[in-house]
């Protein structure tokens, strides 16, 4: 393969010059055998079965930066600007390349708001190694009897003078049971008012303190899990921004979490490398069923306007550090284009879209359907729906907090 140092971008290149360097670069860099096995691919990357020319190509995009291709390079990023990245992504799936750290919470999460509220210390200790794809991370948010109430959450951090001392429980924790590091709210006041008193902490998974309990979803897999910490420690460097501010930490994370989601690519929508009209045609859904190609469409429109708006969102919060509202119209709209695009996948399969095992079944087939099942739970996980119908009736459209009791 070609030479794999990064072909950087100049600030007076064009836009067509840097795409035509990228393809270059992709074209010497990319192993062929992965040429368009991004659905399989990934998945051995959430089993952690990082080998051969998978880790060769992990190894060769975090040499450039540009599996993070907007984060500074001083901490491992490509250091691309906003345009750079959108004909970097359409270069590699032109390709049929993929970005092999595009899922991870790592990167979609905790390295962004690092990045927003870290430390230099903090910055340089974490960001590099989420850029170089060496270390997992969870979040540790919902707690038994705090879910879309997060506020409410009861997990504590003493300050024992050196150190944090951590104990109670989280739920729903996506894939702690093989993460090197949580980003955890915890209550670090007790007497202020639930919205207060809560800070973030950067915590070291690989401790006795610490255990994990993964859930079996009807989905068939279990990415989520019970975490429980008993007199758990982080050392007092580990509070990631101010000491009981750890609110608007965490509304950073979740609106750098929605920024992340797209509405061709975010979880549930089933037919993994396919698109769904690619899919309808294979199966002849396009002229058995009428009126199909139109809801097909409909969706593609709804996928495009969420992307639009998204792209928006991020253009106007850009230099603002503070948390905004706008992402729980994201999370609603990606919600509702994942799960129609589940639906119209299954319904396109027709009968083959209704097996769960067995050979007459195709491995994709297969994978949507447990892809439409495990979509079911976006209206629900990251804040459901209709939490953030509230927060949007509230904050953006300014709606009176009771509509009933003649007030």
């Amino acid at each position: 393969m070609a030479d794999s140092a990064e072909p950087r971008a100049q600030d007076a290149e064009s836009l067509e010059a840097f795409a035509a360097r990228a393809t270059d670069w992709i074209a010497g860099n990319f192993p062929a055998s992965l040429r368009g096995a991004a659905g399989e691919a990934m998945a051995r990357i959430d089993a952690e079965d990082v080998k051969g020319d998978l880790l060769l190509w992990r190894q060769r995009m975090a040499e450039t930066g540009w599996a993070v291709p907007t984060w500074p390079k001083a901490y491992g990023g490509g250091g691309l600007s906003g345009a750079e990245a959108r004909v970097l992504a359409k270069a590699m799936a032109k390709a049929g390349a993929f970005n092999p750290m595009v899922q991870g919470m790592g990167v979609t999460m905790l390295g962004p708001t690092i990045l927003d509220y870290g430390t230099e210390e903090q910055k340089r200790t974490h960001i590099p190694r989420i850029a170089r794809g060496e270390v997992r991370w969870c979040v540790g948010y919902s707690e038994p009897n705090a879910g879309s109430d997060l506020a409410s959450l009861q997990m504590r951090a003493e300050d024992k003078g050196d150190h944090w001392l951590i104990n109670g429980q989280k739920i729903w924790t996506s894939g702690a049971d093989l993460s090197d590091w949580c980003g955890a709210l915890v209550r670090t006041d007790p007497s202020a008012p639930k919205h207060r008193g809560i800070s973030f902490l950067l915590v070291d998974m690989h401790q006795p303190g610490i255990e994990t309990r993964p859930i079996k979803l009807i989905s068939g897999a279990s990415p989520f899990c019970e975490t429980f910490f008993t007199d758990a420690v982080a050392p007092k460097d580990a509070l990631l921004g101010e000491l009981n501010k750890g609110w608007d930490v965490g509304k950073r994370l979740l609106q750098h979490e929605r920024a992340s989601q797209t509405g061709a690519a975010v979880p549930g929508g089933g037919g993994r490398g396919r698109s769904l009209t690619e899919t309808a045609r294979a199966y002849g859904a396009c002229d058995a069923v009428p009126g199909f190609l139109d809801e097909v469409n409909r969706n593609a429109m709804d996928a495009r306007a969420h992307g639009l708006t998204l792209e928006r969102a991020m253009a106007e919060a850009r230099g603002n550090s503070g948390p905004g509202h706008t992402p729980s119209i994201l999370k609603n709209s990606a919600t509702q284009v994942a799960q129609a695009r589940a639906e119209l996948t299954l319904e396109a399969m027709g009968l083959h879209g209704r097996g769960w095992e067995g050979e007459p079944f195709a491995v994709g087939e297969l994978e949507a359907v447990k892809s439409w099942l495990f979509g079911k739970a976006m209206s629900i996980y990251g804040g459901s729906a209709e939490i953030q119908n509230n927060i949007i009736a509230k904050r953006i459209l300014g709606l009176p907090e009771k509509t009933q009791g003649g007030e």
